[in-house]
């Protein structure tokens, strides 16, 4: 079953985030708590963790794109 991972809200006031970097790429197996990417708000750049185990089966979102806070950016494939 596909899950998606939706752009974070940070801070309070955060509307919107920068992707800056991916830290794992298409197939990958990504774990709970492991880095999955680094993002730009207004006011840092944080990493950004998964919170879920299994394969990240597809990237929406690519490095330079500025996403809405809860819109899609990636599906990750875990199993039911």
């Amino acid at each position: 079953m596909r899950k998606e991972v939706i752009m974070p809200k940070i801070g309070l006031d955060m509307e919107e985030g920068t992707i800056l970097e991916w830290k794992k790429k298409e197939g990958d197996k990504i774990s709970k708590g492991e880095v999955l990417l680094e993002i730009e708000t207004d006011k840092a750049v944080t990493e950004v963790e998964s919170a879920l185990d299994g394969m990240l089966a597809e990237i929406v979102a690519d490095e330079g794109d500025t996403v809405e806070i809860t819109n899609t950016i990636a599906w990750v494939e875990v199993d039911d």
